[in-house]
């Protein structure tokens, strides 16, 4: 059984290693490559068909894989930024928090006698983390249309707080801005 298994392993190796067939080309991007990878957002039935029919994105898709792998790469403490999704409400409740899709930020929304505020939340395992306690950097939160929801820098406790900058409430705000939303550092 085991000689089958590494057989077939190794046919799927040979596989991914074929020339490029005519029209052959990337069929899914790298961030759903990676999503698939890290398990934040499953591939559907026509992704998964149009990755097993293209050998250059199979290619592609093991590339990713190996980079994920590399120890320098779960230890490394670059950051450019996040992004994250406003993932459907259930029940109707009002918005709690929003999470990025690499799970490194939080982003808590508090109702206080009729006012929200926002409070942007970095989880201390992020690879990162230390550097950007220890440098404090400017860091701002923008909604998908590219308003500013949040700016400034992390306490001690790793997080960032500030009034809610817009009339409407946090979950109609971003459905507003096409459900997204993003955590970087700010550019001067």
């Amino acid at each position: 059984m085991k000689t089958d298994d590494a057989l077939e392993r190794k046919l799927r190796e040979r596989l991914l290693l074929s020339p490029r067939g005519p029209g052959d080309h990337l069929v899914l991007a790298d961030a759903v490559l990676r999503a698939a990878l890290d398990g934040s957002r499953a591939l559907t039935a026509a992704e998964r068909s149009a990755l097993q029919a293209s050998p250059l994105t199979l290619r592609r898709l093991r590339v990713l894989a190996l980079e994920q792998r590399r120890p320098s790469a779960a230890n490394d403490d670059s950051w450019h930024g996040s992004e994250g999704m406003l993932r459907a409400a259930a029940g109707g409740a009002p918005l709690a928090e929003l999470v990025t899709d690499d799970g490194h930020w939080r982003l808590h929304f508090v109702n206080q006698d009729g006012a929200w505020r926002a409070i942007l939340a970095l989880d201390a395992a992020a690879p990162f983390a230390a550097r950007l306690m220890r440098e404090q950097p400017l860091l701002r939160v923008l909604d998908g249309g590219g308003a500013i929801v949040l700016q400034g820098r992390l306490d001690a406790d790793g997080e960032c707080e500030s009034v809610w900058p817009f009339e409407t409430a946090p979950a109609p705000h971003f459905h507003l801005f096409g459900a997204r939303f993003s955590v970087a550092p700010a550019v001067s």
